[in-house]
């Protein structure tokens, strides 16, 4: 393949419509705006989603879902995430050595261990929470949670 070979796919552009160029051009006279109205006007405004005064779709249709803004500052990782951490920083596990193990986006506030995996060294941790079962595999393994 050479740089002066190449060219667009087929299709992939259109040449630009020049509207009010008569019936020939296929967007003669009202220029695909209809016949009279606001839309056809020059400086015609209407709102997004505006109908004409029927229900707007987006009102039409139910709402749902939630979408919580607490969830960009709340993470969860696993046992054996805990583990590759605590081997890097003797054993100790905090917020800071979490996001620099970058197993957490920089954002996050609070962390939450959950269990995932297995742990066979002893870890600490201090000022993550944990699940009742992370919790009961970590006293297993001779860590403790400060």
């Amino acid at each position: 393949m050479k740089l002066n070979n190449i060219s667009p796919s087929e299709g992939s552009k259109k040449p630009k419509l020049r509207v009010g160029r008569g019936a020939s051009a296929g967007q003669g006279k009202t220029c695909g705006r209809g016949v009279k109205g606001q839309r056809a006007r020059k400086g015609g405004y209407h709102k997004v989603g505006f109908e004409g005064g029927q229900m707007p779709l987006q009102r039409r249709l139910p709402k749902m879902g939630f979408r919580s803004a607490m969830k960009a500052l709340r993470a969860e990782i696993t046992l054996e995430t805990l583990a590759k951490i605590a081997a890097k920083n003797n054993g100790v596990v905090d917020l800071a050595a979490v996001k620099a193990a970058s197993a957490v986006a920089g954002d996050v506030e609070k962390v939450k261990v959950i269990l995932s995996g297995a742990i066979t060294s002893a870890v600490t941790l201090r000022g993550l929470s944990a699940t009742k079962g992370a919790l009961a595999a970590i006293v297993a393994a001779g860590g403790k949670v400060e």
